[in-house]
């Protein structure tokens, strides 16, 4: 059964990332003009390095076979996707678009996986602790302030700790992943200098996600405490501790797990203010400047990216869910 299981997610998988393949091929076509080919043609009629743009479009023409028909086009471009060939970068030529996609992944991960991994953990316990009778006078004194700072952006209040804490105070630096002087290397001096880059921008993720995340912790650990085990706990007499963590928090986390799943799938899509706003080298700041400057592949290799971290995050929750909670598996939902 659970090998079943395992095989129909990793087909609901292969099916997301044909279909996010196949609308990242269809789109442009649907279009009275291909927006690649019109970007193409502006940069040669405009001159500058007209050389490269002439070697674009060759390699364009051979690699998608424009003067074939469109299903053999479609099939080579099928067939590259999947190897994750996703073209060259027009506007950083040669530059492939996944060398220019791998080399901004590690930051977004370490970055914004980080932050909302740590709002995640802090946003659940200080939810589920509002719902609690015992709940210490610590969090109730800090819930105001958490939920009057989830209504803020994360770029506006990104701009406050700037203003605060690089501007006025000077005690982290304003922008980058590390100092424009600096040798990238694998030393702890270098791994302190993007520890301090980050802090600003982890920062202003966290403040920003915690509300939300206690938000819905809370209610629903409400709707959990009103169920009859969380009685029947209590009637056997359970240490409160037991009965918070064993029995109302591992009950009511399964819809904030789901919500933790697509948040981290949408990390390069939500980084793209974030990192723009701190000028820090990650996924977010690649699709920006890609959308500035019409880089039609890196836009499409970037969404192409998102897409596949959802599916695979998806995929991940639901084979999890056995563990945090017995009733999925004993109920042989697939």
């Amino acid at each position: 059964m659970m090998l079943l299981r395992i095989g129909r997610r990793l087909a609901m998988l292969l099916a997301v990332v044909f279909t996010a393949a196949s609308l990242n091929f269809l789109l442009p076509k649907l279009a009275p003009k291909n927006p690649v080919e019109t970007k193409l043609l502006q940069l040669t009629e405009s001159g500058g390095a007209l050389t490269d743009i002439r070697e674009i479009v060759r390699a364009y023409e051979e690699k998608f076979g424009l003067n074939r028909p469109l299903l053999a086009q479609y099939g080579s471009y099928i067939k590259s996707t999947l190897m994750l060939d996703l073209g060259w970068s027009i506007a950083h030529y040669p530059a492939r678009v996944m060398d220019l996609i791998l080399r901004a992944l590690p930051w977004t991960i370490g970055l914004l996986l980080t932050a909302t991994l740590i709002a995640f953990t802090l946003g659940t316990l200080m939810g589920a602790l509002l719902a609690w009778e015992r709940s210490p006078w610590l969090v109730q004194a800090l819930a105001p302030a958490v939920m009057v700072l989830a209504a803020l952006p994360f770029y506006l209040l990104g701009l406050v700790l700037i203003y605060l804490f690089a501007f006025t105070w000077q005690l982290l630096p304003m922008q980058g992943g590390y100092g424009l002087t600096t040798l990238p290397g694998w030393t702890w001096s270098f791994a302190l200098e993007i520890l301090r880059h980050s802090l600003l921008p982890a920062l202003s993720i966290v403040l920003a996600s915690i509300g939300h995340w206690a938000l819905a912790m809370r209610g629903m650990m409400i709707t959990v405490q009103g169920e009859d085990y969380m009685a029947y706990a209590q009637a056997n007499g359970l240490p409160p501790a037991r009965r918070f963590f064993s029995y109302g928090l591992r009950n009511a986390l399964l819809p904030q797990v789901t919500a933790l799943a697509l948040q981290i799938g949408h990390l390069a899509a939500g980084a793209v203010l974030v990192e723009r706003v701190f000028g820090y080298p990650g996924l977010g700041n690649l699709l920006f400047q890609a959308i500035e400057q019409n880089d039609y592949f890196v836009i499409y290799g970037v969404v192409f990216i998102i897409v596949l971290m959802i599916a695979t995050m998806m995929l991940l929750v639901d084979l999890l869910y056995p563990l945090l909670d017995p009733r999925v598996r004993m109920g042989g939902g697939t």
